[in-house]
């Protein structure tokens, strides 16, 4: 009986420190797989990944608190439906279109190898410290910013805050960029800087052209793709709605829809101490959700310029949170609140 009662004892005090470990936030490395895990109990929420094929790290998937992905498959996990343009657009990323003449935005393996003298490629160096706690963590990364040759144009240093708040997935990106040897030069453009890719159910409604993934896994041309299910619609803090929002000025802009039949909302943060604030909406509806602050030539139709420009070893910083919530319905009001506290 006695033995009985210690194996009892033994199996309750294994269970509850299992329960445990899984309770908040945990991080993961999988060197193997070049990624790290960001869990919260138990379950991944997103993943930190550097994958070769990518030419840039990336967040992916983005998943909300319970379980409901919000970002596209295409091209890394295509799923039915899935638009399958710009193969580059992949999770959650901060990359720009003209960085001293190079394009590291546009860069993915559908870049004709004879083209590629074009494209710079930013690559994963080490990862710096992490730390996980019930309902915050942090991973600390480094990155280089290279042309085709390897020669280096920017140093990187990133960290990702993860939080979890009344239920919302919560991740605050800070990247500073550190010009090397050359000064560097962001010409204004209009593919930038931080950005998601979202889920089809997600986008707005468009009768447009265009190819998605069929059943079969097939790539499908299509006169216009069906709206049924596509729920999406962007509204920004200087009160503009839809395809409005593309090319406007705002401190904040969040994308609601519906998924897994559950209301999703996606907001992004800008921040007063970024180059370019308030910044500038390259928000599409086939998906592609985008802060620039850097293309007011192009946004504002000539009107400003900004050209932001580093002497070698000068440095630019930039911030932006992203929200990720569902089950609730979020308004203007409440993202003004969400916009204070972030700040």
């Amino acid at each position: 009986m006695k033995y009985l009662c210690l194996i009892a004892i033994s199996c309750f005090v294994m269970e509850a420190a299992a329960q445990k470990k899984w309770e908040g936030f945990e991080i993961v490395e999988k060197p193997a797989g070049k990624r790290v895990d960001i869990l919260y109990n138990g379950r991944l929420l997103t993943a930190y990944r550097y994958d070769d094929s990518v030419f840039k790290p990336f967040l992916y998937p983005v998943n909300t608190v319970d379980g409901i992905t919000v970002t596209r498959g295409y091209p890394l996990e295509p799923r039915k439906g899935d638009r399958s343009d710009h193969p580059h657009h992949v999770g959650v990323w901060l990359n720009y279109e003209s960085v001293n003449g190079l394009d590291f935005w546009n860069n993915s393996t559908a870049i004709e190898p004879a083209r590629r003298n074009a494209y710079g490629t930013i690559l994963h160096t080490a990862i710096e410290a992490k730390e996980a706690h019930k309902d915050k963590a942090s991973l600390v990364v480094r990155a280089k910013w290279v042309r085709p040759n390897g020669q280096l144009v920017l140093n990187e240093r990133t960290t990702y805050k993860f939080s979890v708040v009344n239920n919302d997935f919560i991740i605050d990106r800070t990247t500073t960029l550190t010009a090397d040897k050359d000064s560097v030069k962001f010409k204004d453009v209009k593919d930038g800087l931080f950005a998601i890719r979202v889920a089809r159910e997600l986008e707005q409604p468009s009768t447009e052209k265009s190819e998605y993934i069929d059943e079969h896994g097939n790539k499908t041309e299509v006169p216009a793709l069906p709206t049924s299910g596509i729920t999406g619609r962007y509204t920004s803090s200087n009160g503009l709605t839809g395809d409005s929002v593309w090319s406007t000025q705002g401190t904040w802009v969040m994308l609601q829809g519906i998924k897994d039949n559950k209301p999703i909302t996606i907001g992004i943060f800008d921040h007063p101490g970024n180059p370019g604030y308030p910044a500038y909406w390259h928000a599409r509806g086939y998906g592609l959700f985008s802060v620039n602050p850097l293309g007011r030539a192009i946004f504002s139709n000539g009107k400003e310029r900004l050209n932001l420009s580093l002497a070698p070893g000068q440095s630019t910083q930039f911030r932006y949170t992203l929200l990720v919530s569902s089950g609730k319905n979020i308004s203007p009001a409440d993202m003004e609140k969400i916009a204070k506290q972030v700040n």
